[in-house]
């Protein structure tokens, strides 16, 4: 019995020493703090990895595009040269004045202008002409105009076309 009695009386005291319930669940939630704090951090710095990753392709691809405009430069200039050295009795000025600017590529703001202009026109005029057909027609001829007059101004801001003087 009294091995027993020790026995308890050990027990008893080791259960008293531990953490009670509450402490036990103040230190899961801590632990979960840790943790969820770490995970966190954690996709802050993959984050951050990669914006730096997309900074660097960014720069890669400008780099590459300033060569790349840089060659197309290169072999015009050698190509204007040549022309110019052909030596027919007419004079180039092609070492005197402004280089002429690369001809850009796609549909002008003219023609994108006449055409939605056009569209647009044509949609109007038919639905407020009786006659489908006939307002439609109507409404698309002066849609095109305004459309292109539109268009051929945004031309001449950005310079694809030479304003008139």
């Amino acid at each position: 019995m009294k091995k027993i009695l020790g026995v308890l009386m050990l027990s008893a005291s080791i259960v008293a020493c531990g953490p009670s319930a509450k402490e036990k669940e103040q230190i899961r939630i801590a632990a979960e703090k840790r943790i969820t704090d770490s995970l966190r951090l954690d996709s802050f710095k993959k984050v951050e990895i990669a914006r730096q990753e997309k900074i660097e392709q960014e720069r890669v691809a400008a780099a590459a595009a300033a060569a790349a405009a840089a060659a197309e430069r290169r072999s015009y200039a050698r190509s204007s040269y040549r022309s110019s050295g052909s030596g027919s009795g007419s004079s180039s000025s092609s070492y005197g004045g402004t280089q002429a600017t690369a001809k850009k590529k796609g549909w002008s703001d003219a023609a994108k202008g006449t055409l939605i202009g056009a569209g647009a026109g044509a949609v109007g005029g038919a639905l407020i002409d009786k006659k489908k057909g006939r307002g439609a027609v109507i409404g698309g001829l002066i849609g095109a105009g305004t459309g292109y007059v539109i268009g051929r101004g945004e031309d001449r801001k950005s310079g694809r076309v030479q304003p008139r003087n």
